[in-house]
């Protein structure tokens, strides 16, 4: 699902921001100075914060449950492994595994919860798994598919339903075509970050969510997967703008390699439903400087909490806010907020990302 651009060396630059991305992804401003280096503090913070994969060993003739700390349990049953030449392995393979359950994880682990086309979603469970022997990756057998158990429900007086399967790609690909040393034309294909985290693209198959724990199948190896469904709320929608003023860093949408250094999420209240405002505000009048959700794709009168992160002049700055998205005011299109950030350390900040799981 990797989406691929075709570009010109001359232009790669400038082109990877215009092809790669919709929705107003492309870089603004001049960098200051010191917004560069800023950068690579928040860079810092996410690398040593983000969710790590957990590992495990696997008798792949016998099968075997594992549960990752979170409480997730995968089954794979025998024989469920396969070369990528389709010959099924027996002995042990080494599995590793990530989950991501909750608003704190999904911050630190950049995987929101929207799709490719700016729909919100509540989350059952995301993740992914890999498996390897003899340092050789493995693809699934496809017999009979290893299941996912997560500790998420429907609520308490929910009953069961069925949550629809998602597919996560969080990277794009791009090729610059150009000319070697003796005038052939080459080209290299690399793969970036995607803005906005991960694209959520609805596959084939479906989860089961019962009032304390949800299972769906696993169906593939190494691809992120997430049991989602839809937020449907039929109230009107607005687009929503966050104000940073001065606490904007301007390498903020020219970043493609790894974090951008200012940043802000929405949570929806008492749902796992987690939305990234990466869209970067054009041409902003003086103290606008910002970041924007998708068009008309947020319900007015919806409670939720704002949580507002920068790195600016080597400094980490955050403000959480709770909310009601408001109606535009009076010929207006959209509900602006302007965010006044305060100073914070590693630990103050990731304090303010794990309350998130709370909201």
């Amino acid at each position: 699902m990797k989406k691929t651009f075709l570009l010109t060396a001359a232009i790669a630059i400038a082109a990877i921001t215009v092809s790669s991305c919709k929705k107003n992804d492309n870089s603004v401003n001049v960098p200051e100075a010191d917004d560069k280096a800023s950068t690579q503090l928040m860079d810092a913070f996410f690398a040593r914060h983000a969710p790590k994969d957990e590992k495990f060993t696997v008798d792949a003739a016998a099968g075997a449950t594992i549960t990752l700390s979170s409480g997730t349990k995968i089954t794979f049953p025998a024989n469920a492994f396969k070369t990528s030449g389709g010959v099924v392995i027996s002995g042990n393979v080494s599995v590793s595994a990530r989950d991501i359950l909750d608003a704190s994880d999904m911050i630190l682990a950049d995987k929101p919860t929207l799709t490719s086309g700016g729909e919100m979603l509540q989350s059952f469970g995301e993740i992914i798994v890999k498996a390897e022997q003899n340092n050789n990756q493995l693809v699934l057998n496809g017999a009979k598919p290893p299941s996912v158990v997560v500790p998420i429900g429907a609520g308490a007086n929910g009953q069961q339903r069925e949550v629809p399967m998602w597919d996560g790609d969080s990277t794009i690909s791009y090729t610059l075509s150009g000319y070697n040393h003796e005038n052939i034309s080459v080209s290299v294909t690399s793969q970036v970050n995607v803005r906005r985290g991960i694209v959520w693209d609805q596959i084939s198959g479906f989860g089961a969510a019962s009032p304390a724990t949800t299972i769906f199948p696993l169906d593939a190896l190494g691809q992120w997967r997430n049991c989602d469904a839809l937020y449907n709320d039929p109230r009107p929608k607005t687009t929503v703008l966050g104000y940073f003023g001065d606490k904007f860093n301007t390498e903020t949408g020219n970043n493609y390699s790894s974090s951008d250094p200012s940043l802000l999420f929405f949570k929806t209240k008492h749902t796992n439903t987690l939305v990234k405002l990466y869209n970067v505000i054009f041409s902003p009048a003086a103290g606008k400087e910002g970041l924007l959700s998708y068009q008309n794709s947020i319900p007015v009168g919806q409670e939720g909490t704002f949580l507002a992160l920068s790195a600016k002049n080597g400094k980490l700055y955050a403000e959480m806010r709770d909310v009601t998205i408001p109606a535009p005011d009076a010929g207006k299109t959209y509900a602006g907020f302007t965010f006044n950030m305060t100073e914070v350390s590693e630990s103050q900040l990731l304090s303010l990302i794990n309350q998130m799981s709370t909201k």
